[in-house]
């Protein structure tokens, strides 16, 4: 069994995201590394995506968009990409890493 910790922190992306695919869906193209304090989390196949939305007002929007991925090391990680983040403000966040 696979311990999954919950970790909830910004992460930066390391190196060009390639993804003219995901541009063409107005989504953010997931970067080929990460940097989590000094650690490089080097993305390996994505498992899969998808979104979460907030409601304000009666209003319904896109607020995530959520990767899991294999990392090169064979573990797990799930990141999400912060639409609603202010600028200079962290947008890619590592959520859980198992």
């Amino acid at each position: 069994m696979v311990l999954v910790r919950f970790i909830s922190k910004p992460i930066e992306p390391d190196g060009v995201a390639f993804g003219l695919d995901a541009l063409g869906r107005a989504e953010p193209a997931l970067p080929p590394a990460f940097r989590f304090g000094n650690e490089r989390l080097e993305v390996g196949t994505v498992l899969r995506t998808w979104r979460s939305t907030k409601t304000d007002r009666g209003d319904v929007y896109l607020k995530r968009h959520w990767f899991e991925f294999r990392l090169r090391d064979g573990r797990i990680a799930v990141v999400y990409f912060d639409r609603t983040a202010r600028r200079q403000e962290p947008r890619w966040y590592l959520y859980t890493l198992g």
